[in-house]
């Protein structure tokens, strides 16, 4: 298995398809595979490594919906009590239904249903990013509210495109119950996240502000032009921000990853410390949308994202917080398996059945890079491939 992973990333690299890459994979029993090949920037000639720290970006939301599946537990949170009556400017969304014909002002009706922490993790609240929906790209543009990464409170204002619990739509819902677990604990998520989820995984390298070590051993971001040409550039969640981004604004390595992923194939437990309890973790890793489905997303920031299109032809639901995959991947995970991505084309899954994980890390956008995507499901292929 590793000579043929190490040969996987090392193509990767001299293909001149990702500057550095990283990957770990393993089971509920420990490490099987870590490596990493190329450089951490093309600005930089430090090697890649799997400790190298990178943004994970939407990888963030997994650990953001296990500190509130824990306060769920503590009887402070609720999955279906009205979310509204924790963060009051939920109590009553809006809807966006359009823009008038003269002067294109923003149509909005109030919700009909009453928004629920299940909504928010499942991402079935109406929320959804404008990488990915150009009516909330106007919305913003218009009413003049920021990008969701410059971590303003502002960037929240949003209205749902959506009823509560009427369709998927991949959106800044984690964000907010993020900040559901700041008003229940009366502490600040990073905190939270430190004190409940990564510090007793031993996830040392995972926060949201780069400590000094951490910076020191930073991957550079790039941008892939059409052509395929790599370029660095500057990129940095806010250290100092208004709010934390549960959502997507941690950094970490695969090495870290790899350990919370592990937590999940041994039922919420690792290493003697016990994240979540085994029914939570069986409802969390229970599709909670169907008859809906994950759907495909349509770019519409190019820059940001290509088109995602994640096994296509297969009905895919969504857990609390995971993409779960109805049917087996030949010559990969079983049909159950659990899966997200971070935005710069960092991207993971887990396998309860077959007792398989693995994470994978580059730092280029946009997002659903085909190169990056090739390397990974390669690579989950030969972490199989030993199985019989």
């Amino acid at each position: 298995m590793k000579a043929e992973i190490d040969a996987i990333l090392r193509g990767a690299v001299d293909r001149g398809a990702v500057p550095g890459i990283a990957f770990a994979a393993g089971n509920a029993g420990g490490t099987l595979y870590e490596g990493a090949f190329g450089r951490r920037g093309l600005d930089r000639p430090t090697a890649m490594t799997p400790d190298t720290v990178v943004w994970i970006a939407s990888m963030t939301k997994a650990i953001t919906a296990t500190a509130a599946l824990r306060q769920v537990e503590a009887g402070r949170l609720s999955l279906d009590g009205p979310i509204g009556e924790v963060l009051p400017d939920l109590a009553q969304p809006q809807v966006l239904t359009g823009f008038a014909p003269e002067g294109g002002e923003a149509m909005l009706r109030p919700a009909r249903k009453k928004l629920t922490l299940r909504h928010l993790l499942t991402h079935t609240s109406g929320f959804s990013y404008d990488m990915w929906n150009p009516e909330i790209g106007a919305y913003m543009v218009a009413r003049e509210v920021p990008g969701i990464i410059g971590c303003q409170r502002k960037a929240l204002t949003t209205p749902l495109v959506a009823e509560p619990g009427e369709r998927w739509e991949y959106g800044i819902g984690i964000d907010w119950a993020g900040l559901a677990v700041e008003k229940v604990t009366g502490r600040r998520l990073a905190e939270v996240l430190a004190d409940d989820v990564l510090g007793p995984l031993g996830m040392k390298d995972t926060a949201f502000r780069i400590g000094a070590d951490q910076r020191e051993r930073l991957a550079s971001m790039h941008a892939k032009a059409p052509d395929g040409t790599l370029s660095a550039i500057p990129f940095e969640v806010p250290q100092d921000p208004e709010f934390h981004m549960g959502g997507g604004g941690l950094y970490g390595t695969v090495t870290d990853y790899l350990r919370f992923c592990r937590m999940w194939l041994n039922a919420g437990t690792l290493d003697g410390a016990r994240i979540l309890s085994p029914e939570t973790v069986r409802e969390a890793m229970r599709d909670q949308i169907a008859p809906l489905e994950v759907t495909p997303m349509k770019s519409a920031i190019p820059a940001s994202t290509h088109d995602v299109k994640l096994f296509p032809g297969m009905r895919k639901g969504w857990g609390l917080s995971f993409l779960i995959n109805e049917e087996e991947v030949p010559g990969g995970r079983a049909a159950g398996s659990l899966a997200w991505a971070g935005l710069a084309n960092t991207y993971y899954w887990i396998d309860p059945k077959r007792d398989r994980a693995g994470v994978i890390a580059t730092q280029i956008l946009p997002f659903a890079d085909p190169a990056a995507l090739a390397a990974f499901e390669a690579a989950e292929r030969a972490v199989y491939a030993g199985l019989t």
